[in-house]
């Protein structure tokens, strides 16, 4: 019984033991919540530009204008202030806003990126109206109207065809350049920073030609006239390109202000302020002298816009078909070539 007792105890024993040097189980991990991820806010809807109010309130206007550019924008050498075409136009509109006026010279490079960052606040530079550009920037109503030829030696081009083959100077980033370039190849056009430096180029033959519009080139020609070196020598041939027009440059819905400048325009028409600033610095008696026609400023219209947009691709068409007549050109000359050789 005792043995027994004993053999029962370390059996209990045992089991004990055994029961203990088990591993206790690990409790399973209790699921931390993860926590839903904070929706960023939505970006603040951009504020829409009141130029007018912030001119108004400090007092002055700063235009953006041609420095280079007679009769739409040089600066006399004599009194070192700004004239022509563009400053008129801009020195009324300051006028009419009660505020003075600051002119930053603008080129054809920089201009509309200089609007676009807030170093102007609008530009009256003898900037064309084009889909492109309204894309970047509103403008105005149109407030000139003129043609795009060439400024040559006299006496060298009465046709387009005179024009073949020959190296073209223009303003680089202009829509002059652009337009050029539907007619001329564009390895023969050469590109400059502003005109002064394409008529330098004409007058050293690096080109044989500068195009822009009729009314800037009537301006370089003066210039030309005006100095004994080379009075005579150069000409405008009756050779045209297309037709511009142009505007005033102002920011993207900056809609206070390009109601003020529409309006500004429209009251200078009315009031022949328009036609006198033309006829001071392009008429009979100027020293550019032009034609205005009928031309007069009006509201732009959808389907003068509708126009602008027509001619761009009629001009793209043009440059394609330009083009392919080239390198057709091109290509029969290599034969040519070849055919003499053998």
């Amino acid at each position: 019984m005792t043995r027994t007792r004993i053999t029962l105890l370390a059996i209990a024993a045992l089991a004990l033991f055994a029961i203990s040097c088990r591993p206790i189980p690990t409790p399973a991990p209790i699921p931390v919540p993860i926590p839903l991820p904070i929706p960023e806010p939505e970006p603040e809807p951009e504020p829409i530009p009141d130029t007018l109010a912030k001119v108004m309130a400090k007092g002055v206007l700063t235009v953006g204008v041609r420095g280079t550019s007679p009769p739409f924008g040089s600066i006399n050498p004599d009194t070192n202030i700004n004239e022509g075409y563009d400053i008129d136009f801009a020195r009324y509109i300051a006028k009419r806003m009660g505020v003075d006026v600051e002119f930053k010279v603008v080129t054809a490079v920089n201009r509309i990126s200089m609007l676009i960052d807030g170093d102007i606040d609008i530009l009256v530079a003898a900037i064309t109206i084009t889909p492109d550009r309204l894309e970047q920037i509103d403008f105005s109503h149109a407030y000139f109207l003129t043609g795009q030829k060439f400024l040559t030696h006299k006496g060298k081009f009465k046709t387009m065809k005179d024009i073949e083959g020959k190296k073209i100077g223009t303003s680089r980033g202009s829509r002059s350049e652009q337009r050029v370039a539907a007619v001329v190849p564009p390895n023969n056009i050469m590109s400059f920073d502003d005109y002064q430096k394409a008529i330098v180029a004409l007058r050293l033959n690096k080109v044989q030609a500068v195009s822009t519009n009729e009314a800037i080139l009537a301006g370089q020609l003066f210039l030309l006239e005006r100095n004994p070196a080379t009075r005579g020598k150069f000409e405008i041939p009756d050779i045209w390109v297309t037709e511009d027009r142009y505007g005033i440059g102002i920011r993207k819905n900056d809609r206070n202000l390009l109601e003020f400048v529409n309006e500004t325009l429209l009251e200078m028409e009315q009031n022949s302020e328009a036609n006198n600033i033309f006829q001071r610095w392009f008429g009979p008696k100027s020293e550019c002298p032009i034609n205005r026609g009928s031309f007069i400023i009006t509201k732009i219209t959808e389907s003068a816009g509708q126009e602008i947009a027509a001619e761009q691709k009629t001009e793209a068409e043009q440059k394609t078909e330009t083009e392919q007549k080239m390198r057709l050109m091109e290509k029969t000359r290599v034969i040519r070539k070849l055919l003499t050789a053998e």
